[in-house]
Parts: structure tokens; C-alpha cells; sequence
């Protein structure tokens, strides 16, 4: 069955056009009207009753609910709210931010008084109480992030499992076999973020695969704690020529800094990949390659997704965007020799 993106696709015009158009809600040119209503035609479109109802109704405004925990990185936390807002400006709607203990009460009021179009959840856990709400509410709504039940459940988020595949494979295929991954702070794994559960499952069944001995740790709190954790990789795998850092900008820049300091060369004792970043990571001395998580990507298409629900199209579905690799000079073939750490 046809659906709002492929309306759009055929009359070579963007899905709000589109649902511009049907709802009458905008003047469109006659000439763009006319290839829109051809498409529907040609493609048998059919938007479903409860859009043309609530095409009448629109407030024009997005709830985004975006918790603030403990352990919150609030540099990537708004980079996402804010890449939401930008989007959802392109299609004439503002935002409305739900935090703290807004996250489901605000949600459950705001979807009851019909103050808001749809909803876009962020920063969502493995067992999150707002994707079981969603699944109670009548409202469109896009969750950026995959947790473990996606039933019923519109998901868009990068393929982090992918990511931490690349990584192993970016240093096994330089000859890497004693690789580390330093994760997120343990308090980000305790409260199910889903992400770097996803990352970690990843990297380690990557390196299963590829034949490729991996250590995990997670480091504490500042610069002492991200030390005690690379002292924890090395004893573990003593002859660790390959990291991954699957962490915060901070913890990244202290892991730099502790290599120097130790005088480990990168990478020429030791090769450094960041991963799933949403900072430059060419500020870095040296500059890492990274796999980048770019808000942009996943913000953008939840609201599309959004906008599609509320033109009466799009079901439950997942969708990940792959990760794309980006050298900066931060990894090379294994050394022969390398110093005692």
C-alpha cells in the first residue's frame, strides 16, 4: 500500500508539501497541486480517516520528552533537542520540552488535552515507562533510540551495534588483536541508557567473531577515574594495541592526556578510534578518528516519520542509520614492539 513517502517521492516533492496539500492547510501552486493529486491518483493513496479529522485540529506543536538523569552528558543531551527543534521548524511546528518528572506526566497530559501533534521521545532506556505509555495513547509519536520491546513502536536511532562492528573490524583488519573499549560512567549502564548497552554488545560479539581478544571498562569520576580504568584495560590485556573510547568528550580528552603523560604514542603504540561522538574529535591532540553520531541524522527523519503518522501513514517499525567511518590519523598497522605500559 501506498504511503505519504512515496506520494511525495513520485510528485518529486518533500512529505510536508505533500500533507500541506491534502489538509489545505497551506497554499500550494497550482502546478505542484496537480503532479500531488496525480501521484495519489496513479498510486492509490489513501489517507486514513482519523489524519483527515485531525488535519482540522493541529496545534502545530511537538512534544519532545527528554529527561534529565544524573550521569546526563547535557552537551549531547541538547544537541539532540535542539537538532529536533531545528526540524521540526522546517515543517512550521515548534517544540514542546517535557523534562524531569515531565516525562510522563507532561506526556499523559499533554496527549489527553490534545495540546500537541505528536511526540518525539529521547534519551530512552532499555525497559522505558514512556515507550509502554505510547503504546496507550492515541497520538503519533517517533522514539529516537531502540529499547528491548519495539512492538507497536516507531524507532529510528544509529546502528550502534554497526558502529562497534566497524571498530573492531577497522583495527583487527590493521592487525589488532588485543583491542579495550572503554565505555560510559557504570551509573549509564545501571539505569539501561540504551545505547552503550547496544555498543558494548556489539564490540564484544565483533571481536568474538573476528577471532579478536576485547576488555571492557567503565571509568569513574574525573580524571583519577578514567586513569584507574585504563590501568584496569592493561592489566587485562597487557599487550593492548588497539582502544575504543565509547564515551563522553571529558573522558576522552583525560584518556588523551594519560597516554601522553605515560609517553604512549598515538598510534604509533597505540591505535585510538572514538566512537558514536557527537563532539569534534579533530580538537583532539592528536586528532581521533571517529565513527560520528550526527543529531542532524536522527532527529531529521523522526520528524518526518512524525509528520507521515500525523498524514495517516507509517506503521510500527525500526529504523537504523548506518555508521560511517572517518580518519583522522589515529590508527595504524600493529607496532612490532611496544613499550612496557
Amino acid at each position: 500500500m501506498a504511503n505519504i513517502h512515496d506520494v511525495a517521492k513520485a510528485a518529486g516533492v518533500s512529505i510536508s508539501t505533500v500533507s500541506y496539500a491534502l489538509s489545505g492547510k497551506r497554499s500550494i501552486g497550482e502546478e505542484t497541486r496537480r503532479r500531488i493529486a496525480d501521484a495519489v491518483r496513479e498510486l492509490g493513496y489513501r489517507p486514513n480517516a482519523g489524519a483527515r479529522m485531525l488535519a482540522s485540529t493541529r496545534t502545530n506543536i511537538f512534544a519532545v520528552t527528554a529527561p534529565l538523569h544524573s550521569g546526563t552528558y547535557e552537551p549531547a543531551h541538547m544537541a539532540f533537542v535542539l537538532a529536533v527543534t531545528r526540524a521540526a521548524r522546517a515543517y512550521d511546528y515548534d517544540v514542546l520540552l517535557l523534562t524531569e518528572d515531565e516525562a510522563t506526566k507532561g506526556l499523559r497530559r499533554v496527549a489527553a488535552s490534545r495540546l500537541v501533534d505528536g511526540v518525539i521521545v529521547l534519551d530512552v532506556s532499555k525497559d522505558d515507562e514512556r515507550t509502554k505509555l505510547l503504546r496507550e495513547l492515541d497520538i503519533p509519536a517517533v522514539v529516537i533510540g531502540i529499547p528491548d520491546d519495539t512492538e507497536e513502536l516507531v524507532c529510528v536511532d544509529l546502528d550502534f551495534r554497526a558502529a562497534a562492528e566497524q571498530s573492531v573490524r577497522r583495527l583487527a583488519d590493521l592487525g589488532h588483536r588485543r583491542i579495550g573499549l572503554l565505555g560510559h560512567p557504570e551509573q549509564i549502564y545501571a539505569r539501561g541508557s540504551n545505547f552503550p548497552h547496544r555498543f558494548r554488545a556489539g564490540f564484544l560479539d565483533a571481536a568474538s567473531a573476528l577471532g579478536v581478544d576485547a576488555a571492557f571498562a567503565m571509568p569513574g569520576h574525573g580524571p583519577v577515574g578514567v586513569r584507574a580504568a585504563l590501568d584496569e584495560l592493561f592489566e587485562k590485556q597487557p599487550d593492548m594495541t588497539g582502544l575504543v573510547l565509547n564515551c563522553e568528550e571529558p573522558i576522552q580528552a583525560s584518556v588523551l592526556d594519560i597516554l601522553a603523560d605515560r609517553g604512549v604514542r598515538v598510534p604509533e603504540d597505540l591505535s585510538v578510534i572514538s566512537a558514536c561522538s557527537s563532539f569534534d574529535t579533530t580538537r583532539f591532540h592528536p586528532p581521533l578518528d571517529v565513527i560520528p553520531l550526527v543529531a542532524a541524522e536522527t532527529c531529521v527523519r523522526a520528524v518526518e516519520l512524525v509528520v507521515e503518522q500525523i498524514a495517516g501513514a507509517e506503521g510500527p517499525h525500526v529504523e537504523l542509520v548506518p555508521p560511517h567511518y572517518s580518519e583522522h590519523g589515529s590508527t595504524a598497522p600493529v607496532p612490532d614492539l611496544r613499550d612496557a605500559r
